[in-house]
């Protein structure tokens, strides 16, 4: 199911809008993948798999269009603050007797679960909005085959 929607419409996508922004001879393409795509966890095996994929291809397509003007990234988000992981934490919360307050249940959350993350919080959407903006500007020319992670600091890397 995931590979489905996460990798081959990603794909078709990208066959579809690449002969224009090559023909343009500039163009970005910024695929979005998940912290999961490098450091899976024992659940979700599925999606991690299918994020790793969009990864891999990133550098693949990174390649193939080098010295066109066009360049291919990945974003890769943490667990960022939405409705639905709202949801899934309040559940969570509620099965471990947590209480309701919206404040404990991330401070717990981060004492408890996400131990190792650097940055003691949900990530914002205007913050993966932002990083995508940057990306997707001429100020970002450099950046070319690159997995750009916005989990903070949750999955450990050296490059």
């Amino acid at each position: 199911m995931f590979f489905e929607t996460d990798v081959v419409s990603a794909v078709r996508l990208i066959l579809a809008t690449v002969p224009d922004v090559r023909a343009a001879g500039w163009g970005r393409i910024i695929n979005v993948a998940s912290g999961m795509a490098t450091t899976p966890q024992a659940v979700m095996a599925d999606y991690a798999a299918a994020k790793a994929a969009m990864v891999n291809s990133t550098v693949s397509l990174a390649k193939a269009l080098a010295g066109t003007g066009v360049t291919v990234n990945t974003v890769s988000p943490g667990v960022i603050h939405t409705e639905s992981v709202e949801r899934v934490l309040r559940e969570a919360a509620k099965r471990l007797g947590w209480g309701d307050d919206w404040e404990i249940i991330q401070r717990r959350w981060f004492e408890d679960v996400l131990i190792d993350k650097t940055v003691k919080r949900l990530g914002r959407i205007e913050e993966v909005a932002d990083l995508v903006a940057f990306v997707a500007s001429p100020l970002a020319d450099y950046i070319n085959g690159a997995n750009l992670r916005i989990d903070g600091g949750k999955s450990p890397s050296v490059n």
